[in-house]
């Protein structure tokens, strides 16, 4: 099982260990506390990919208006 773990120390192993912290903490304040289902993280890991991401969050609310899921 070892070989397939993450390696202490790693970036998945940080992020697992967070959430955890996280989620033990929100479930005091919100019993019913869960992530986002079919959340995906994504890792922003050079300038390009953090401008996308940027003009995303700033653009996309502009948009909600034509979404036909919202009701």
């Amino acid at each position: 099982m070892s070989k397939i773990s993450p390696k202490s120390g790693s970036l998945s192993s940080i992020l697992r260990s967070y959430k955890f912290a996280v989620t033990k903490d929100a479930h005091i304040i919100l019993k019913d506390f869960d992530w986002q289902a079919r959340f995906h993280d994504h890792i922003i890991r050079d300038n390009k990919s953090f401008k996308r991401i940027q003009n995303y969050i700033l653009n996309n609310p502009k948009n909600w208006n034509e979404d036909k899921f919202c009701d």
